[in-house]
């Protein structure tokens, strides 16, 4: 199972959009430099995302982008979703054909991780990844603030 590229750029772009909402637009250029994703690929994520309703386009100086709906209602599931993606663990797509036009062995095991992992990611908004204290750290990094003291009690570690 794994998430493309296109699932896992925008979801880190609008959870940076969430992280550093100030009330302005948020260019994507500042999104870009932040979280180092191509400028033209993020212009092609925003516009699926727009059309899908997450986020509101203002255009001309001091334009961007914003959220168009409050961060507890925007699901990670929701983002994946908006821009042609789906969470999916079995080989076949969910269609049943896996082997050779039948339904392999284990079929049903797959499409049980990929509800679970749905269910998971339906459950998980932008207000909960926001608020999280690891997350805010990253962010802070990311936008040169230096909280070094703060470093000791927080630990980012990998999975």
């Amino acid at each position: 199972m794994r998430l493309t590229t296109k699932g896992r750029y925008a979801v880190t772009a609008m959870l940076d959009l969430a992280l550093n909402d100030n009330g302005e637009p948020t260019s994507l250029a500042d999104v870009s430099r932040r979280q180092e994703i191509s400028l033209s690929y993020l212009e092609q994520l925003f516009s699926r995302l727009r059309r899908a309703g997450l986020v509101d386009s203002v255009r001309g100086p001091g334009g961007g982008y914003r959220l168009a709906m409050s961060l507890e209602d925007i699901s990670v599931a929701r983002i994946i979703e908006a821009v042609d993606e789906t969470v999916d663990a079995t080989r076949c797509q969910g269609q049943a054909d896996c082997q050779q036009g039948d339904t392999c062995l284990t079929h049903y095991l797959w499409c049980d991780l990929s509800r679970e992992i749905y269910d998971f990611l339906a459950g998980t908004s932008l207000a909960s990844l926001v608020r999280r204290q690891e997350i805010q750290f990253i962010a802070a990094r990311q936008r040169g603030i230096d909280h070094r003291e703060s470093a000791s009690t927080i630990l980012v570690s990998p999975c």
